[in-house]
């Protein structure tokens, strides 16, 4: 792995896992669903703007509209929308760890689906993975977290696995930030059937709020995204994937530093042993690719 992709790799995480803080911020002032709308209609314009300028075209691959419709449906409108929802009442560092457990989830489906093996050294991963979930679930559980809450976190989870599992059709074929763009926009009209549906949008403006919602928009919005897709395109889906295991770490550190989250012994434990599982599992892949 050369030192481009180690720095595309680093960049992607840091910026991913910051938004579960920016998200909290987000949500304390605004209404999730037409809030998140509203950010990928910002997103969506700016990537798609750019692209234009940048000379991208329109004319996507047959594989590459498939992908960015499922990507824009599955993680920026279900996995993203309901993390919203759920983080009005549970902490962006519990919310970064269970969001983590994706690595591990794609893992399982591509052994379940695709038949993708995983030796000793991935499978000690996977189990180690789930376990150190398993803990820190029970450290909270036992402090009285919100239930629904992390049940809406699980599910956005599975959408993010389906949907990471559709990335190498939309990396393929150029007009990556064309696609970057369009998937954004994608997420945008999904979010505004369902604010139509759930949700009565409301809005108190605060700096917090302005601050963090444009740092979404262009950051893990847009760039952590077009960042992803060209890791995957340099060094493939399954080595990118790598990258995931630093999620729990940055996501709780950055939850801790601005917004003062503190974390337990078991906390700490399990992000360890959960970025230790993601590890193994991702090496082991990696391996038998």
């Amino acid at each position: 792995m050369d030192m481009r992709a180690i720095g595309l790799g680093l960049a992607f995480a840091f910026i991913w896992s910051s938004a579960f803080t920016s998200a909290r911020i987000i949500v304390a002032d605004a209404t999730p669903l037409f809030i998140l709308s509203m950010r990928y209609l910002v997103s969506g314009l700016i990537g798609v703007g750019v692209a234009l300028a940048l000379g991208q075209s329109w004319r996507l691959t047959a594989s590459q509209w498939r992908a960015t419709i499922a990507f824009g449906v599955l993680q920026n409108a279900v996995y993203l929308g309901l993390f919203f929802v759920a983080m009005q009442t549970i902490e962006a560092s519990l919310a970064a760890i269970i969001a983590s457990a994706m690595p591990l989830m794609v893992a399982i489906a591509s052994w379940i689906f695709f038949r993708e093996r995983l030796g000793a050294v991935g499978l000690i991963g996977l189990v180690a993975g789930v376990a150190g979930v398993a803990l820190i679930m029970g450290s909270r559980l036992s402090a009285g977290v919100d239930l629904m809450g992390v049940a809406i976190c699980f599910v956005g989870v599975l959408a993010l696995t389906f949907a990471t599992l559709t990335v190498r059709g939309a990396s393929s074929g150029g007009n990556l930030l064309m696609v970057v763009g369009l998937q954004m926009l994608v997420g945008f009209v999904a979010l505004s059937v369902a604010t139509l549906l759930f949700e009565t949008p409301q809005v108190t403006p605060s700096w917090p709020l302005a601050i963090a919602f444009i740092y979404t928009c262009l950051a893990p919005g847009l760039l952590a995204t077009w960042i992803w897709f060209q890791l995957v395109g340099h060094i493939g889906a399954t080595r990118a994937a790598t990258f995931h295991f630093l999620n729990p770490f940055f996501g709780v550190a950055i939850a801790a530093v601005l917004l003062g989250e503190t974390l337990g012994p078991r906390d700490v434990i399990g992000v360890a042993i959960i970025a230790a599982g993601i590890l193994a599992v991702q090496i082991s892949r990696q391996r038998s690719a």
